[in-house]
């Protein structure tokens, strides 16, 4: 069974710091950006938070996810802290759901990523409401389900840089004595099947 986004194909680099940083800087702009409606707009962050969550479970945590959540506060000038504290739950939930989800395929996936966006979102829903807002209505969780559908093709790009190609070496390893440029000899089995004419009759070599 091919585990998520994985296929027999291809295998996986090591991941770069760089290509994380990468990933949720363009989270963020796109998060920043003025929707005409942010009620009806994915959370870009909490979809990349909670797929390196997923993928790369030592790398980023909780203490990521609440970084995150205070930079997303601040520059939308909301109440500071709604957003820290539902990243923080998110990315504890997704690492302890990692091993789950990568055995699944990307739908299956996505499946299981649905709840965890709902989650975060009626998180900072929650805050809102205890810090004396107004209940914004159930569209809020349009942007979890839109979060979702897209969940397929970011599984997709945030792996595209890992990827490359299982070659024929990978394959069929390379003898060590061809490493060097000298050709392998037969094998023992062979080698010792390979006996004298002498020797296979039963006559003794005068020495």
């Amino acid at each position: 069974m091919a585990l998520g986004p994985d296929n027999p194909q291809h295998i996986l680099r090591p991941v770069r710091l760089g290509t994380i940083a990468l990933s949720f800087a363009v989270a963020m702009l796109l998060d920043f950006l003025p929707w005409k409606d942010l009620r009806l707009t994915p959370d870009f962050v909490a979809l990349v938070l909670v797929f390196w969550c997923v993928r790369q479970p030592r790398l980023v945590g909780l203490g990521i996810g609440w970084t995150l959540g205070l930079v997303i506060d601040a520059g939308n000038g909301v109440l500071l802290g709604q957003h820290a504290l539902a990243y923080s739950l998110l990315a504890f939930l997704a690492i302890s759901l990692s091993r789950r989800i990568r055995w699944f395929g990307l739908v299956q996936q996505a499946l299981h990523v649905a709840p965890l966006l709902a989650f975060a979102e009626a998180v900072t829903a929650l805050v809102r409401l205890a810090a004396g807002a107004e209940f914004p209505g159930w569209t809020i969780f349009v942007g979890p389900l839109i979060g979702t559908l897209l969940w397929p093709l970011a599984s997709v790009v945030l792996l595209a840089p890992q990827r490359r190609p299982v070659d024929d070496d990978n394959l069929h390893p390379i003898h060590p004595a061809q490493r060097a440029g000298v050709a392998p000899g037969p094998p023992i089995g062979e080698w010792m099947g390979k006996r004298s004419p002498a020797a296979s009759s039963g006559v003794a070599l005068r020495t």
